[in-house]
């Protein structure tokens, strides 16, 4: 990953600039979901693993308590994540269900939401801190957890937002700065919530949509006080929004099943995309330029795949067969997936199946790559691909990582396994030479 501090921004560094991450990032931090640039690559791998088990290449491994499927974030040395910890019985997620999965009805034993810090180097527990200790306001899916949402950090202060509960603002050392509420809403078939934050500037910025009041709201970094809220004609989605910046302009881009919607910093709207499919979880990122979009679900026959360029104004949406427009370099009606966010990487998109195909377009036109590859023994997949080293790593719900050359030719390079009991569903994070791997009980710290 590439210091702010080292690159000349000006008209002749245009694609440096618009490479650079929303904070000014240490380089060997993962400050938020998906990593500095909210697209799963890193920019400089330093001497990161390729091969690794439960015990091969791990320098260190911590049980966390609960259940928590948001992803760790990295600052410096300390290592920040969230777990919610039930005190009653509980039903055990199971790996592959899609379907059958509603449980909506609230539990009535009494839950503990926790923040969690541990030391980089070690492993070892620097604070937690508990927000919360009651009974469920909410229901969610068997495969999902009260701790979905993935923190993010400026290197001062980290940010945590758990749905229905609250936003806190914690600084490094675990002293709590501020919190705000968030009042609980009804999701679709009680799903509950998994969208993160993000931040940019003095600003911290959270799409809640769900099946009663849904909106993109501005909150102050610093006092945790709303700057504005802006209604989404919306119902439930689970996407996190994307701070775009492009040549032209900063934009916040979310998706939702009835619009993609893009807004200025002050919750004005700038465009609007319909033909989504009916439930939509992947966040948006850029690659070269372009930003990219979808959404998936298994049980539509629209699955659509977007790159879209920047300057877009009012209803960009295609009619009726086509697959580009003046905003829209192309699109696959079919190409998303469901629950993964694509990956660009070199010039090359792929995409990562949740029942374990692999395809591949190019990034700049949307022509076929290679087609649908069955990922040998690949199994389930939930969390989101990443890639460095000349390689797209997807690691599967049984905890077994997939690794890929990247490239015009489907080649699989090996498998990296972890220990039976480790279901996978959170997206890893990477930093300096570190591959952190959350699992349902533990966390790995993956290093040569």
């Amino acid at each position: 990953m590439q210091s702010p501090q080292s690159v000349k921004v000006s008209g002749l560094f245009v694609c440096v600039w618009l490479a650079m991450p929303l904070v000014a990032v240490a380089s060997d931090s993962w400050p938020q979901f998906r990593g500095p640039h909210a697209d799963g690559v890193v920019r400089e791998a330093n001497d990161l693993p390729v091969q690794w088990t439960a015990n091969k290449n791990v320098a260190w491994k911590t049980e966390i308590p609960g259940r928590g499927w948001s992803s760790p974030v990295v600052w410096g040395n300390r290592v920040f994540l969230t777990t919610v910890i039930n005190h009653g019985d509980g039903e055990e997620p199971k790996k592959g269900l899609y379907f059958g999965g509603n449980r909506p009805e609230l539990p009535a034993s009494e839950h503990e939401w926790v923040v969690i810090c541990l030391d980089l180097d070690s492993g070892d527990l620097v604070w937690r801190k508990q927000v919360r200790k009651a009974s469920p306001k909410t229901s969610i899916h068997l495969k999902n957890s009260y701790a979905s949402e993935t923190p993010v950090t400026d290197g001062e202060h980290v940010y945590v937002m758990f749905g229905g509960v609250g936003v806190y603002c914690f600084d490094i050392d675990g002293n709590e700065v501020w919190m705000h509420n968030l009042e609980p809403r009804k999701t679709r078939y009680g799903w509950g919530t998994a969208a993160s934050p993000v931040l940019f500037g003095d600003r911290l910025y959270l799409v809640n949509d769900n099946d009663e009041e849904s909106y993109l709201m501005a909150l102050d970094k610093r006092t945790g006080e709303q700057v504005w809220r802006t209604p989404r004609d919306e119902k439930s989605n689970w996407s996190t929004p994307y701070l775009w910046k492009n040549e032209l302009r900063r934009e916040i881009v979310t998706l939702g099943s009835e619009k993609v919607r893009s807004y200025d910093l002050d919750g004005n709207l700038l465009w609007s995309l319909s033909g989504m499919s009916s439930i939509t979880i992947a966040t948006p990122y850029q690659h070269n330029g372009l930003l990219f979009i979808s959404s998936g679900y298994v049980g539509d026959r629209d699955r659509p795949l977007y790159a879209i360029r920047p300057g877009a104004e009012g209803d960009i949406s295609l009619e009726g067969t086509e697959t580009a427009n003046e905003s829209i370099v192309w699109s696959q009606p079919t190409g998303a997936p469901y629950n993964p966010t694509t990956i660009a990487y070199e010039g090359i998109v792929y995409v990562l199946y949740d029942r374990g195909l692999f395809a591949a377009y190019d990034a700049a036109d949307g022509s076929e790559v290679y087609s649908k590859v069955r990922i040998p023994n690949g199994g389930e997949f939930t969390s989101s691909p990443w890639a460095y080293h000349g390689k797209i790593f997807c690691i599967n719900e049984d905890g077994v990582t997939s690794v890929i050359k990247a490239g015009k030719e489907f080649e699989l390079l090996g498998s990296n396994p972890l220990s039976d009991d480790d279901m996978a569903m959170a997206t890893p994070a990477i930093a300096a030479d570190r591959l952190l791997i959350r699992t349902a009980k533990r966390i790995y710290c993956i290093q040569k």
